[in-house]
């Protein structure tokens, strides 16, 4: 077949195309803005030609090592320089960061150096007790560099021959790095928090981890050089590709080791921090902080939550702290927040609660990404726009990960149909915009009705003795199943069961209202998610409230 005239002696070159990759952020940003601050860190400050410099020194260290493409450097970092570093000098030499959950067991540890072959892990001192044991856990050696952070006083001793200082300190500040030879090599690798079973292996590309970093930009319309405070774990979805935003727009990085709410507030105050992340259960924490702990901060802060549904009571509570938050939604599948509840004018004109309820949505799709849409997961036809009926969130996009690492079922299955398949359950209402009903494990299933756990909790949020709701099924020898309630108060209040199930009968269906109550620390994950497979575990045997 003939090329169209548009294809004839217009050749793709050096000079008209370039491979999409977000390490073109940190070298523009310490051209065009040398000495702004890029990294703020206790008493640290090092501005963005410094930074870039710290980076090309870590790429060269690591290909003089005779790493390169296709090789995967482990990190087990909290939020510190050295983080946001590894986001740059990593890839920069052709590697795949695989920044690992700082709160994992051993055991899980091994199965992701394992697993992802890593060739050079890279330790905080606060972590080493579990990574010596992963590491003894492991047929083969790995190289080791320890990172010893002054804003560390605890204990741990020395992993390997060299620390992070001597490593990058083998390399040249002027590394000339390449851009990958192709958008499709892996950035990332990132484990699922799998529930069961081994955790999955995701695998980001420098095309989506580029998109995405830009994607943010636009939902959250971020200006020049914002503050930025890193409350969300950069091991999580690669900070949802925020260490490559920040350096897009040649903001500040302010690192936190610790997520707690006088930190957050200190920080905020010190250094007039624009912009957040977290999950909703870091907000929650803001929120119920002592009136006192919160004062002093005049300046407008953007928050940003991401959640299946953080609850309406959440949202409330932030808009009284006066931080203007933004809802997204995501997978670690599509790089961290895929969709935004794209926030409308006509919504300031409604009262806090039902504005609430507005916010709290999935919204629609991130720009970048280029479908999203709520399918009947057998058919793969699209659902109406009817806010009742329930399909499974599908993405489609650049945004999406290439796979599953190893696991080529597991990777078909999800992309079976030509999407990428969420697991999530929504529904589309009338205005376009997407809610996620419940995960397609947790739905309940009562007496033939339907009955989603979020819809459930966010009424039981709205109780101001209650700090977190996690609602599961429970056998029911009558119903089949009937709603569980798993309830962990705020410090000082009380609630029984009655008076708990009199606040959901006047908010909802008869047949939606928990007919058993649990009180008593509720089970997370290493990353804050409610442990819903343990709930109903306990769901089955726990001596529950009936009501």
């Amino acid at each position: 077949m003939e090329n169209s005239i548009y294809d004839r002696d217009l050749p793709r070159t050096a000079a008209n195309y370039a491979a999409l990759s977000p390490l073109t952020f940190i070298e523009r940003a310490a051209a065009a803005f040398p000495r702004r601050p890029a990294v703020l860190h206790g008493s640290l400050r090092r501005d963005w030609v410094e930074v870039y410099a710290r980076c090309r020194r870590l790429a060269h260290a690591l290909t003089r090592r005779g790493l390169g493409r296709g090789d995967t450097v482990a990190v087990m970092l909290p939020n510190t320089p050295e983080m946001v570093e590894a986001h740059f000098g990593v890839p920069m030499a052709g590697c795949v960061l695989n920044a690992i959950n700082t709160r994992l067991d051993a055991e899980s540890v091994a199965f992701m150096l394992e697993h992802g072959e890593a060739k050079l892990f890279i330790v905080d001192r606060e972590f080493e007790a579990t990574a010596r044991q992963a590491l003894a856990r492991l047929q083969r050696a790995i190289e080791v560099i320890d990172v010893d952070d002054p804003q560390y006083g605890g204990p741990g001793a020395r992993l390997g021959r060299l620390d992070y200082e001597a490593l990058i300190a083998e390399g040249s500040p002027d590394f000339a790095w390449q851009l990958p030879g192709d958008e499709w090599d892996a950035i990332a690798l990132n484990y699922t928090s799998g529930t069961t079973g081994n955790p999955k292996g995701v695998v980001y590309h420098h095309r989506g981890a580029y998109l995405n970093a830009v994607s943010n930009i636009l939902v959250w319309a971020l200006p020049h050089h914002p503050v930025y405070l890193w409350t969300l774990p950069m091991f999580h979805c690669n900070g949802w590709c925020f260490p490559w935003t920040v350096a897009a727009m040649a903001g500040t990085n302010v690192c936190l080791r610790r997520v707690e709410a006088a930190a957050v507030f200190d920080a905020i105050r010190a250094h007039r921090v624009t912009h957040y992340c977290g999950a909703p259960i870091v907000h929650s924490l803001l929120v119920n902080a002592p009136e006192e702990m919160r004062r002093g901060i005049a300046h407008r802060v953007s928050a940003m939550v991401a959640g299946a549904a953080p609850p309406a009571a959440m949202i409330e509570g932030m808009e009284r702290l006066g931080f203007d938050l933004t809802h997204v939604y995501g997978l670690t599948e599509v790089y961290g927040p895929a969709t935004v509840c794209a926030k409308q004018p006509e919504w300031d004109s409604l009262g806090v609660g039902e504005r609430a309820m507005m916010n709290g949505r999935q919204g629609v799709r991130y720009p970048m990404e280029e479908a999203v849409k709520v399918l009947d997961p057998g058919s793969l036809q699209p659902v109406p726009a009817d806010g009742e009926t329930i399909g499974e969130v599908m993405f489609r996009g650049n945004i999406t990960m290439k796979g599953y690492l190893k696991n080529p079922d597991a990777t078909q299955q999800a992309f079976a149909g030509g999407w990428f398949r969420s697991g999530d359950l929504a529904v589309l209402q009338p205005d376009g915009y997407l809610r996620i009903k419940d995960r397609s494990k947790d739905i309940i299933i009562s007496g033939g009705e339907n009955i989603s756990s979020i819809e459930v909790e966010d009424i039981l949020y709205r109780h101001q003795a209650v700090m977190i709701a996690a609602v599961v099924a429970s056998p029911d020898p009558k119903w089949g199943e009937v709603p569980c309630a798993f309830i962990e108060t705020r410090e000082g209040s009380a609630v029984t069961a009655e008076e708990l199930a009199a606040h959901c009968r006047a908010h909802l269906a008869g047949f939606k209202v928990p007919k058993k109550f649990v009180f008593g620390p509720v089970p997370k994950t290493n990353t804050g998610k409610i442990q819903k497979f343990l709930l109903r575990q306990q769901a089955r045997s726990a001596a529950a409230i009936d009501v």
